[in-house]
């Protein structure tokens, strides 16, 4: 039998190359992803993110920020890209020739 009180626990992970951020948060049940990700405290270790405007996921899936969490899932923040990945591999292409 589920409650509104019941509370679930799901990671909260974000990473740059020289630091990053795991935390384990128990939530209640009905979560969304944005909730969690704002509860887990991320913004106060990394102040440049903006949370309105995040890419998340959950075990290397992209999901939107409205999805509910449940038990066990790992929240991933990430960052945007800095090249588009098709534009690195063709100019990589060109030079090899």
């Amino acid at each position: 039998m589920s409650t509104a009180t019941e509370q679930i626990t799901v990671e909260v992970a974000y990473a740059l190359p020289d630091r990053h951020f795991l935390r384990a948060i128990r939530v209640p049940a009905g979560t969304t992803l944005q909730e969690a990700v704002v509860q887990s405290g991320v913004a106060q270790q990394f102040p440049e993110l903006d949370l309105n405007d995040l890419r998340l996921g959950v075990f290397g899936k992209v999901a939107k920020r409205d999805q509910v969490v449940s038990d066990g899932d790992r929240i991933e923040i990430y960052r945007p890209l800095l090249a588009d990945p098709k534009e690195v591999r063709r100019a990589r292409a060109a030079r090899q020739g």
